[in-house]
């Protein structure tokens, strides 16, 4: 009777957690379609914190009503512009002008020394969160122009252009990305189950991860409380589905094997949960912490990714052992049909993972060194990653409005021309200032902003310098015109010259600011919080490592694998980045953004490994310990691992090479980790030590159990 009411008791428990998930995520599902709407996809939420550059765009605000971003509208035509062309300038920069956002009175138009193209600078404002603002000016900027006829070709290009391009990028994420990834997440859960019922459950609970973890995202950004851009918003996808779906692959491998040992599905639960719950615990723990140590990053990108994404595997993990339990026991044994586990049978799985395990325990000594020594090899590549960053014709896997425009501003113009590097001088040095900019190797011209300028603070590149320079507060605001594209790493050395000219002129308290010179402080900020950030996660990890395994020795060791495994990665990446995809380099936050998923996510695969290694080893003893925990484990976390890789390999469907970089990068990172490191190298590597490995803890002083108190004596 009273397991009855036992049995009851438990089913009406999971029927209530059940519907009350059911309800919240029926509640949360419009939220995520709408994270596009709390996005922030303007230059500002990529900014250093505290940079020369960030304290120049501050000191731009009182040269101007309103911050600017400027779209370069420009008009070719190889056998040279006519006057019907000018004309059509002409119209179009008076519709121009009637467009919302725009910031009149606009410049006139600046033709090429070669007669072939004209350019007309728009400044469109960017005040506040102008990101969605500047998208919908540049769209209206493209219709006033139309693609261009007879030969004359006309795109929209500059900041502004490039900013409307990734803002359309980023607000398309939701759908096509969300597809991918359910059906990449469905074809391997049909290939590793092989039932046409059980699929259902952790797609299910992974769905609802996912419409929860963006409600929570939604109320936070929507109040200011961290915040989302769409670079985010793209990860947070991939992440919650890839983590949620290896949660409970782990968890329901663990049910399946304890209904071989208990008639009562509500005892295997219990069993599973307490067995493969701290695992799963400790896993999600892991990639909270790591992702928070983000929030150490001087790039608000980057401090914006850590929170987003935390709060999306923390919400997966309290799901996956809530949700998908009761799931599980509602569907009872049947939703392992066709292969349905019964008490007091042997699950026949494995065969292959007992091979490998018996081959590990006679070859270890061999193994270990052989797999760590084909990493290294491969980490050899990371000498053809380079310091080449991404430029502005280079983000994008296809070819955009923005990129294309800007090829030909490259054509005729000089490089800078619409993007100007600011300088910000005390009005009694500005000529000095100047001076020294003019004679800095790559600036073509130097000239202040004057108190009538030609467009919303833009200074008119027509204009001579007879007009007397805008002075507030006691300074000067100099805008110097680069030779090359204002993205290009010829731009970034010319402006560090430039630092270097105007900073060395006694008095002048010159600030250096503009779009290259946000450039080299975003990369300068990166380089900083790769040198911060990194020791940071690997010391949050190694404490909850040791927590969990009870051990020093283990968790440094483990550390080492997975720091191994990300430098081969990395390694193989440059090489296909550079051989495979010619791409012509990274985005500067690409290393980090790679060593925080790779080696959080690649401890994951280790804590399910040596978690149940451990649960062996006080049962059987550490070397016989090691070979049944990768025995029962292999399938499942190799299962785990393709899961997770195809999930980020959906990034590919973006046309963002940063994300097709990272979502390949994470990939083939965690196959690395889950074929080399966690089936062959970490295996044999704790078996060749034995019971030492868990120093200093009891464990590490027996091999064998001799008696039948072994497990109680050496459990601390």
């Amino acid at each position: 009777m009273w397991a009855i009411r036992h049995r009851a008791i438990g089913t009406l428990v999971a029927v209530a957690v059940v519907l009350g998930w059911l309800a919240l995520a029926a509640f949360a599902g419009p939220y995520s379609g709408r994270l596009s709407d709390v996005a922030t996809n303007d230059n500002a939420a990529f900014l250093p914190a505290d940079a020369e550059a960030t304290r120049a765009d501050r000191l731009a605000n009182d040269f101007t009503d309103r911050q600017t971003t400027p779209a370069l509208v420009v008009y070719e035509r190889a056998s040279g512009i006519t006057d019907v062309d000018r004309q059509k300038v002409t119209a179009d920069a008076t519709r121009f002008a009637q467009v919302p956002g725009v910031v009149t009175p606009l410049p006139p138009p600046v033709p090429s020394e070669d007669g072939q193209a004209v350019q007309l600078i728009v400044p469109i404002d960017a005040s506040g969160n102008g990101g969605d603002r500047i998208h919908r000016a540049v769209d209206e900027l493209r219709d006033v122009t139309g693609p261009g006829a007879d030969g004359l070709v006309v795109e929209v290009a500059g900041p502004a252009g490039l900013l409307a391009d990734l803002v359309a990028v980023f607000s398309s994420i939701d759908g096509p990305l969300l597809l991918v990834t359910l059906v990449v997440v469905l074809v391997i859960l049909l290939i590793v189950y092989r039932s046409p019922v059980l699929w259902i459950i952790p797609l299910l609970a992974a769905g609802v991860s996912y419409v929860v973890a963006s409600l929570a995202v939604y109320v936070l950004a929507s109040n200011d409380v961290i915040k989302l851009n769409g670079q985010a918003q793209g990860i947070l996808t991939v992440l919650v589905f890839g983590a949620g779906t290896d949660y409970a692959l782990l968890l329901i491998a663990r049910y399946r094997e304890e209904l071989h040992h208990h008639p009562r599905t509500l005892n295997a639960m219990i069993a599973a949960w307490r067995g493969a719950g701290p695992a799963i615990f400790a896993s999600g723990s892991t990639v909270i912490a790591g992702l928070l140590c983000l929030l150490l990053s001087d790039l608000n990108s980057n401090r914006a990714l850590g929170p987003v994404t935390a709060v999306g595997v923390g919400v997966t993990l309290v799901v996956m052992l809530t949700f998908l339990p009761a799931l599980l026991l509602l569907g009872g044994r049947w939703a392992f049909w066709p292969r349905v586990p019964y008490a007091g049978t042997t699950d026949r799985a494995g065969g292959l993972w007992r091979a490998i395990g018996a081959f590990v325990g006679r070859r270890a000594r061999l193994i270990w060194p052989i797999t760590a020594a084909v990493l290294i090899a491969l980490a050899t590549g990371l000498t053809q990653l380079g310091a080449t960053n991404l430029g502005q014709a280079d983000q994008f896997t296809d070819r955009t409005d923005s990129v294309n425009g800007q090829e030909i501003i490259d054509r005729h113009f000089p490089g800078g021309l619409g993007s100007p590097t600011t300088i910000f001088v005390s009005a009694d040095r500005a000529d000095e200032v100047a001076a020294a900019a003019r004679a800095v190797p790559g600036v073509a011209r130097v000239q202040p902003l004057t108190a009538a300028p030609g467009a919303g603070g833009q200074a008119d590149p027509s204009a001579g310098t007879a007009a007397p320079p805008k002075v507030v507060n006691g300074r000067v605001q100099l805008e110097a015109t680069l030779t090359e594209e204002a993205d290009s790493g010829a731009a970034r050395q010319t402006v560090r010259q430039l630092r270097e000219a105007v900073h060395a002129v006694p008095g002048a308290g010159a600030v250096v600011g503009g779009f290259t010179a946000i450039t080299i402080d975003t990369n300068d900020a990166a380089d900083r919080d790769q040198n911060v950030i990194i020791p940071t996660v690997l010391g949050v990890i190694a404490v909850i490592l040791a927590l969990l395994l009870r051990s020093l020795l283990a968790p440094l060791l483990l550390i080492v694998t997975v720091v191994l495994s990300f430098a081969a990665t990395l390694g193989l990446c440059a090489v296909l980045f550079s051989h495979g995809f010619d791409y012509p380099g990274v985005d500067s936050s690409f290393p980090l953004f790679a060593f925080v998923f790779l080696v959080a996510l690649g401890v994951d695969y280790n804590i399910f490994l040596m978690s149940r290694v451990r649960e062996e080893s006080l049962k059987h003893g550490t070397r016989p310990g090691v070979l049944r925990g990768l025995c029962v484990t292999g399938g499942v976390i190799t299962s785990a691992g393709v899961v997770l890789a195809a999930t980020f390999s959906a990034l590919a469907v973006l046309p963002l090479v940063v994300l097709v970089e990272l979502g390949l990068a994470v990939a083939l990172g965690v196959l690395i980790d889950t074929i080399v490191v966690r089936s062959l190298l970490v295996p044999a590597l704790a078996h060749h030590i034995g019971p030492a490995i868990w120093w200093p803890s009891r464990l590490r002083r027996v091999d064998q159990p001799e008696q039948p108190d072994y497990r109680a004596r050496h459990a601390r």
